[in-house]
């Protein structure tokens, strides 16, 4: 099994919309996974941070894009999940929209992923503040920031 040393991972969840064919859920796939998994995609920046050089108590920080969310699904998504004491990780879901994502220009989409993911490390910084982790938010803004402009 591989060993993961980067801080932050991406997970994608397309909503389950009932009123959407399995063609509508190929196509969002298709329209979303570019800009985190692509040749441009964010996820290959994101993993140039190692854990280890930010604390011991946060080994992995994982990026949930919610595609399309269904308004129940909505309900039960969190600005911030609980930290997970034994694993050292925590979920930080990012809702992506027709109005937020899928209506705007490439440059547009870019400029949402980084500014939803910088605004969630906010949340993070207050978590890890609360339960006193010993993660160096400062530093990880700081080299995120650089990463990402």
């Amino acid at each position: 099994m591989e060993v993961k040393d980067n801080i932050f991972g991406c997970f994608m969840k397309i909503g389950f919309d009932p009123n959407l064919t399995e063609q509508d859920f190929v196509n969002l796939d298709k329209a979303f996974t570019p800009y985190i998994w692509g040749e441009k995609g964010i996820s290959d920046t994101l993993k140039k941070l190692k854990h280890e050089n930010y604390g011991k108590d946060l080994v992995l920080a994982l990026f949930q894009f919610n595609v399309k969310p269904t308004p129940m699904e909505l309900q039960r998504l969190k600005e911030i999940e609980s930290y997970r004491k034994n694993e050292k990780s925590i979920g930080i879901p990012i809702i992506v929209t027709d109005e937020n994502f899928f209506s705007k220009s490439e440059e547009g989409r870019y400029s949402f992923l980084k500014q939803s993911i910088l605004q969630k490390l906010e949340l993070l910084a207050e978590v890890v503040k609360k339960k006193k982790l010993d993660t160096k938010m400062d530093l990880l803004k700081a080299d995120l920031e650089k990463l990402l402009s």
